[in-house]
């Protein structure tokens, strides 16, 4: 020591200081070490074990890399504000690139699914446009159309004048003309018959209760006197003879007493309008004629106020599952304007220097960029847009506020005689380390989501944004949002207002200024940066050990920071209070058991569009009058069979027992009855009278569509190659569930049958293996959270917290899924992804905690509690506000994907508060890890004094002792 020094000591008792983030590095030397050990102190006498040496020496090596790097943007701190706000300018312009997403099918249907494959051996065998008059799906069907639902508000509807009304609506469809293109001179008028879909004698085709309708007021117009021949329901006969199925076609039907198919009254009728597009022209005109059939629709019915109109068209799923955004355009603006101003409150102080609230606009700036940044990327990369997209914003606010207030808590806490650079070193030592590592397990959960693995495009799709958007807030928090919060270190160190960045007077001056200036411009500020002992700093000093008792640094007085430490904190650490804190946790797991047992699939394609749609309107009114039966179902049989067997005759009359059938088996067996010949003569003769004789009938020859044939040779007759049957089954209210339910009986019927078959319907495609596929992208997101925290657990972080982080993970997860199936929400491509992202949330909110608790030796488990929810408690309830504040306004969309996101968004929210502020506070008081000192330690600690210098260079010697 040079001659000149001095060196200033002084003597306390053996207690264990609350050390304060950030204060080890400004002690040089062993000091350092010494200081650091408040946090983590190995006992006197016992070597470290090797695993904890290495997670030591990794910790400290990531600290000290993240150390090194915010002293680089301290250096630079105009650089890295500017880098990334020019990025996502540069990249905001290529909205010129913006696409919507137009194949729902293809984002709300497994991907890889057998129906799909049924789906086009199907086409294949037998062409699409001459079954979809028979194959009917609830929601969408292939191709173009039309469709309406007409009920009556009271009284029967197929009596006068309600019937005279729906024929004329039809034939006011049918000559309604479109013109395309609009203009110029190749412009034609297109009416339905130059539209529509025809049949093998070139007639368009129409519904078979249309025809069914017009033989009875025809009849009851030639004969007045004598009433019509009643509709049979659910299979009625035609003038020509033939059969057909009007299940799907006439609702809210009463029979009479007796057989029950004699049709009493009906209340409802649904009318489908099949159109032919097949490019160019004839595509617009198709598209052009849909909007001006619903536009004929709502003037008939403002014509008819006796009859209700519902009318859906191909496009009708698409349009009105994009209008969700446009709904909830205003509202997200305004949660984000709630956000921003609670962040200013939170950022806030009294002390005019030491507030901060430009760093809350900023980190909302700061999650903008990054989602403008990930915008322009995928638009860059050819990505279209969907409704599902809507909850990405709230994952980055999410993840970037916790990150953003974790920063702005951290800077608090360090020394304010240091320079900004050392400051900002500090805070990213302390912080980036836990940051990087939520970070890690949100790229981790949605990374994998976002896979081939995954089946279901629009989690895959959501996913893979997220985790892009994600990664990108990350990049800029550690840039912009850092250099922001250097440049407000500066402001504070010129002794500037922190919001209207003007040098505060010294208090001599202020004492002459009014009231209300001196209110505005009220700081401690200077008094206390002259030293914590009220006298001057000492030039030329270097201090070895400082630690400022808590209650003695008024800076720490923010408002949520005083609320925790004085009340808080000890109300939830309190002996009589955990108790019922337990008592609650047992309820939290028992409703959401409850609901976990009840967890659904939600495959309904309405479920996922704005709420006053016509979409919605048309589903409700098929589940009230069209519940009865199921949409037909396509028995195809695509090899072939002896059908001329007995035995095979009689297998599949026995599959399609107990379902309302149009077979041509059947009716070719009745056929052959009727001719008193044999129901299984040799093959030829079996084919023959099938070819010859039946399907020239006029009544049967409908079934010529149903029947593929297959040459053999010269002179031998065909063989029956492939043949389908219509099938429709009796339903309940649950109608999707037992269309799933009967799709994998059939499948697994088919694989033990002597004859090979399948089924098809095109409402397949969203049942099929829904479950599984909804779900699986969950399991994979589970799946990597472990192993993320096994490899943390043997790295860099405590095992302890990684069990500890995964079974708060795990409780969180079970709650969300409990109590959303509770709320009447179901499994769909909206709520799974936000399972997803609870898994990131949570980890969010509750690993700092966790640390922070940890990490520290020597004291009670109370009180390491306690100073765990001082330091990272205060920013999870200022992201839970902010958070909160962005959510609410989403809760008003009248949408059901909203209500659904919303729903989930906010259950996810509630279960990590509730863990993060009231059961792990609670829990970790008398659960591992364990606080306490061997004896032997506290033996070799007791004669122990700490002694604490201050080195003076060149400076005189003042009776003055740094305080511990």
């Amino acid at each position: 020591m040079p001659a000149a020094a001095s060196v200033i000591c002084g003597r306390r008792e053996p207690r264990v200081p609350p050390i304060r983030d950030g204060e080890e590095q400004l002690m040089p030397g062993a000091a350092a070490a010494t200081a650091s050990a408040g946090w983590e102190r190995l006992e006197p006498g016992r070597p470290p074990a090797t695993a904890a040496m290495l997670r030591q020496a990794l910790h400290a090596g990531l600290s000290g890399g993240f150390r090194a790097l915010g002293r680089s943007v301290a250096g630079q701190p105009v650089l890295f504000a500017s880098a990334p706000l020019l990025l996502a300018v540069l990249l905001g312009a290529s909205f010129s690139r913006y696409r919507v997403e137009d194949d729902v099918q293809a984002l709300l249907a497994p991907k890889h699914s057998l129906a799909k494959i049924e789906g086009n051996l199907v086409d294949s065998l037998f062409p699409l446009n001459h079954s979809k008059h028979a194959l009917y799906s609830d929601l969408q069907t292939p191709g173009r159309y039309g469709r309406v639902i007409v009920a009556a508000r009271r009284g029967n509807l197929l009596e006068s004048p309600l019937l005279d009304d729906v024929l004329e609506l039809h034939r006011l469809i049918y000559q309604m003309r479109v013109t395309a293109p609009p203009s110029g001179p190749s412009s034609f008028n297109y009416s339905f018959s130059h539209l529509c879909l025809p049949d093998d004698k070139n007639a368009c085709i129409v519904d078979d209760v249309i025809r069914a309708l017009e033989e009875m007021a025809a009849k009851t117009d030639a004969n007045r006197s004598a009433p019509a021949p009643p509709l049979r329901y659910p299979i009625t006969s035609l003038a020509d003879g033939r059969r057909a199925y009007i299940g799907h076609q006439l609702g809210g039907v009463q029979t009479w007493p007796g057989d029950g198919q004699e049709v009493r009254s009906a209340r409802a009728l649904q009318l489908t309008y099949y159109l032919r597009a097949r490019g160019g022209p004839t595509e617009g005109a198709a598209a052009q004629w849909e909007e001006a059939f619903c536009a004929r629709l709502r003037r008939f019915a403002a014509l008819h106020p006796r009859l209700a109109l519902y009318p859906a068209t191909s496009a009708s799923l698409r349009a009105d599952f994009q209008f969700s955004s446009v709904l909830a355009r205003g509202p997200l603006l305004a949660g984000l304007g709630l956000c921003g101003a609670l962040a200013v409150l939170c950022c806030s102080m009294r002390d005019c220097v030491r507030s901060k609230p430009w760093l809350g606009v900023l980190a909302l700036l700061s999650v903008a960029l990054a989602g403008l940044t990930a915008a322009g990327i995928l638009n860059l990369s050819g990505s279209t847009y969907n409704s599902t997209y809507l909850g990405i914003p709230f994952v980055v606010l999410g993840h970037g506020l916790f990150g953003s207030f974790e920063m702005l808590s951290s800077w608090r806490r360090t020394r304010e005689d240091q320079h900004v650079r050392e400051r900002v070193a500090s805070v990213f030592g302390d912080v980036m380390p836990r940051f990087t590592g939520s970070t890690a397990l949100h790229l981790a959960t949605l990374g994998l989501a976002a896979s081939p693995l995954t089946n279901m495009e629009a989690v895959r799709l959501f996913c893979r944004a997220a985790a892009l958007a994600v990664g990108v807030s990350y990049a800029y928090t550690l840039s912009f949002y850092s250099s922001c919060l250097v440049l407000t270190g500066y402001l504070e160190t010129g002794y500037r207002h922190g919001c209207f960045c003007r040098r505060v007077p010294r208090r001599e001056r202020l004492d002459s200024k009014p009231a209300w200036y001196r209110c505005l411009m009220y700081t401690r500020y200077q008094d206390e940066a002259q030293g914590a002992s009220g006298s001057p700093r000492l030039p030329h000093a270097r201090t070895y050990v400082r630690a400022d008792p808590p209650d003695a640094r008024p800076r720490d007085s923010h408002l949520l920071l005083g609320c925790v430490r004085r009340c808080y904190a000890d109300w939830i650490t309190n002996t009589y209070v955990k108790p019922f804190v337990v008592l609650l946790y047992l309820v939290y797991v028992s409703f959401g058991l409850m609901g976990f047992l009840q967890v659904a699939q939600g495959s309904d394609p309405s479920a996922l569009v704005a709420t006053d749609t016509a979409t919605v309107s048309y589903a409700r009114a098929q589940q009230r009058y069209f519940s009865s039966y199921s949409p037909v179902i396509g028995f195809y049989i695509y090899e072939s069979a002896p059908y001329w067997n007995a035995t095979v005759q009689g297998d599949l009359l026995e599959y399609a027992k107990g379902f309302q059938r149009i077979s041509w088996l059947e009716s070719y067996l009745a056929y052959l009855a009727e001719r008193n010949q044999s129901a299984a003569p040799p093959r030829e003769n079996f084919t023959r009278t099938l070819r010859l004789d039946f399907l020239r009938e006029p009544r049967f020859a409908h079934f010529a569509d149903d029947i593929i044939f297959a040459e053999r040779g010269p002179g031998e007759e065909p063989d029956v190659a492939a043949s389908r049957i219509f099938l429709a089954a009796k339903t309940t209210e649950n109608k999707r569930r037992e269309m799933s339910t009967l799709l994998d009986t059939l499948r697994r019927l088919s694989l033990t049958s002597r004859v090979r078959f399948l089924i098809f319907n095109p409402s397949f495609v969203y049942l099929d293996r829904y479950a599984a596929a909804v779900s699986s992208p969950l399991r994979h997101s589970l799946l990597a959270v472990l192993f993320l925290l096994g490899v943390a657990s043997l790295a860099v972080v405590e095992p302890l917290v990684s069990a500890w982080l995964g079974l708060t993970l795990l409780s969180v997860q079970f709650g969300v899924v409990g109590f959303m199936t509770l709320w009447g929400v179901e499994l769909d491509c909206v709520s799974v992804p936000c399972l997803i992202l609870a898994l990131g949330h949570a980890a969010d909110c509750s690993a700092p905690l966790l640390c922070g608790f940890a990490a520290g030796r020597g004291e009670g488990r109370t009180r390491w509690v306690r100073l765990a929810l001082e330091r990272h408690g205060v920013p999870s309830l200022q992201a839970f506000l902010c958070y909160g504040a962005a959510l609410a306004p989403v809760g008003s969309v009248r949408s059901n994907l909203t209500r659904t996101l919303f729903r989930c968004l906010a259950l996810t929210a509630g279960c990590s508060a509730l863990h993060a502020l009231a059961f792990l506070p609670a829990l970790l008081t008398f659960l591992p890890p364990s606080k306490s000192r061997s004896r032997r330690g506290e033996a070799e600690d007791a004669p122990r004094r700490e002694v604490e210098c201050v080195e003076m260079d060149g400076a005189p010697v003042v009776d003055q002792i740094t305080t511990v």
